[in-house]
């Protein structure tokens, strides 16, 4: 194993230079070493380099968009500990599945405050879970902010990459509209098309009225391996990422996100996808690359431990070299010294892989 992947790294440091440049986005922040969605999570995203920070979108009872991973809480904050918010309990069908817990939807702001934000895979990232209880939930505007004051102190531009979380089942079965709530945002904290910024969903619908509503934001298909877009359910990803699928994604689109198994085969060769959609004009973003040899490939592992940090600067030469533009990663430090840091930086633990 460890002369193949010799042998890979081989031709990935070979390839041209013009497929070797691509921006780094930190994957909810610098989520493999701060709880996912928090404040601290993005200030050390910022402080590593990321081009992008990343906040998926929810939105409360009283229409503020914040940050979490799905508008179910429980994952990623303490509220099923709290008495005095037991009752809230729900089952919900989401995009199709059964959910239970605690939702976002169903809290004002001001109750949101009182929670505090844990992290979500404590098994794997033990080290996270020592800031469990420390920050509260962040509002859209309270990530801005933070932006804002980093560029000042940094002097350099850091983008902002908001994904639109269940805008369908939101409109549907909360009368949340999670369009005009970014789109007002946008707008109030006076951010315009000219902004790094790229706005991302799974969904078609949300993209088509950013399109025409949005005034030139540049918009991302979320495409995955399984499944289909919850506002279409006749419709396959799998379709959409053919030729004739990603001609339609570009009349409304600027980039497809793609899961990495769509974009790598198993031996870590590109597929044709991305060849495909910059022949359709689209730029193509992977998601996501971690650094726990859970999450990678067999090849790019490192010993046996699940929670042990394996070759993750492989898999993010493999996908350069593939010709992606843009990665998600959850350790954005790593990504960066990958991505930008020279060709030693790539080589990464290939000596320990198994």
């Amino acid at each position: 194993m460890v002369r193949s992947l010799a042998l890979i790294f081989a031709a990935l440091l070979a390839a041209p230079a013009a497929a070797q440049e691509m921006v780094v986005i930190a994957h909810r922040g610098a989520s493999a070493e701060r709880p996912e969605h928090t404040l601290a999570a993005y200030e050390r995203a910022i402080d590593q380099g990321a081009d992008y920070i990343e906040p998926d979108l929810v939105a409360t009872k009283d229409l503020v968009l914040v940050a979490r991973h799905e508008n179910e809480l429980s994952g990623t904050t303490d509220v099923a500990s709290r008495e005095e918010f037991e009752d809230r309990r729900r089952d919900k069908t989401i995009d199709g599945q059964r959910v239970a817990g605690w939702f976002a939807e169903d809290f004002t702001l001001a109750e949101l405050r009182t929670l505090r934000a844990k992290e979500r895979i404590p098994t794997l990232r033990p080290a996270n879970a020592r800031f469990d209880g420390l920050y509260e939930v962040p509002t859209f505007a309270d990530i801005v902010r933070l932006v804002r004051a980093k560029e000042a102190e940094s002097g350099r531009r850091i983008g902002l990459y908001p994904e639109l979380k269940h805008p369908t089942f939101m409109l549907q079965y909360a009368g949340i509209d999670m369009v005009d709530l970014l789109l007002r945002d946008l707008s109030q904290l006076g951010i315009t098309p000219q902004d790094p910024v790229f706005i991302q969903s799974f969904e078609i619908a949300p993209l088509q009225r950013l399109k025409q509503r949005g005034g030139g934001f540049r918009l991302v298909q979320l495409v995955k391996p399984e499944d289909g877009p919850a506002d279409e359910p006749a419709i396959r990803y799998a379709e959409m990422i053919a030729p004739a699928g990603l001609a339609e994604i570009a009349k409304y689109a600027d980039a497809v996100g793609a899961h990495i198994a769509l974009l790598l085969t198993p031996d870590g060769t590109p597929t044709t996808l991305v060849a495909d959609a910059k022949a359709a004009g689209l730029a193509v973003h992977a998601w996501t690359v971690r650094p726990e040899n859970e999450f990678l490939p067999a090849m790019l592992r490192s010993g046996t431990d699940p929670k042990g940090r394996g070759c993750d600067g492989a898999l993010l030469a493999m996908l350069r070299a593939a010709g992606v533009s843009g990665v998600f990663a959850d350790h954005p430090g790593r990504a960066v010294d990958a991505v930008k840091g020279g060709k030693e930086n790539l080589l990464c633990s290939v000596s320990g892989a198994r």
